[in-house]
């Protein structure tokens, strides 16, 4: 998401969410994220007994090699070849390879067709034009009963004056997502959680979308 005083007209914010401006993205050398767990995934999930789980939209690796380590049986879900080669090699380098798996699927044609899993999450999807809520339906549909769903965005906030309207239009509130949630679905944590970032060199304050539900039956 391009910054120094460029913003990105709606054909060019368009075409960063599709596979081949990512593709390009991950054909550097370097990192593009810190390899850290998402704050919201440690919070929230911390407490649950480990068991299978899918990242979709798991980027480079960094929420799968922590569920991983600590226990869990983990498939990374990504519609980025790429990505996901960084993120099985990072798998590797941490130890955990044994306890991973990759999926290349994009999230907004993500079907279940009869996988499950204790925990599906997705940090930081922004389908454009509200399609989270569409998203979150689809990811809905993977958790086994008694499992888990968290789903975590970007809040609207004034402070993403650098992007697209598109863009802006892609971030939500987690209540926004609850009208996605099949009936046999308790939510347990629907706000917005400050959190503080850095983006070129300034510390700016943002708010974390958090939505967790479990599925009853």
């Amino acid at each position: 998401m391009s910054g120094h005083g460029h913003q990105p007209t709606d054909e060019e914010a368009a075409a960063m969410f599709e596979p081949p401006s990512w593709e390009e993205r991950y054909s550097g050398e370097e990192k593009l994220w810190s390899g850290n767990p998402n704050p919201q995934l440690v919070a929230e999930v911390s407490g649950l007994t480990p068991g299978t789980a899918l990242d979709v939209g798991c980027g480079e690796g960094g929420d799968v090699i922590w569920l991983a380590r600590r226990g869990w049986r983990v498939t990374g879900a990504d519609f980025s070849a790429k990505g996901l080669a960084r993120a099985a090699r990072h798998a590797e380098e941490a130890g955990v390879a044994d306890h991973t798996d990759w999926w290349q699927v994009d999230a907004r044609t993500f079907a279940a067709e009869g996988r499950s899993y204790d925990l599906v999450t997705s940090h930081f999807l922004h389908p454009p034009d509200g399609g989270m809520v569409e998203v979150t339906s689809r990811l809905a549909d993977a958790v086994a009963p008694g499992g888990h769903l968290l789903i975590v965005g970007h809040a609207p906030s004034a402070v993403f004056t650098q992007l697209a309207a598109s863009h802006r239009r892609a971030m939500f509130l987690a209540e926004d997502l609850l009208p996605s949630l099949p009936e046999a679905y308790e939510a347990l944590t629907v706000e917005q959680r400050p959190r503080t970032m850095t983006r070129e060199g300034a510390t700016v304050d943002v708010h974390d979308s958090t939505l967790l539900a479990r599925r009853r039956y």
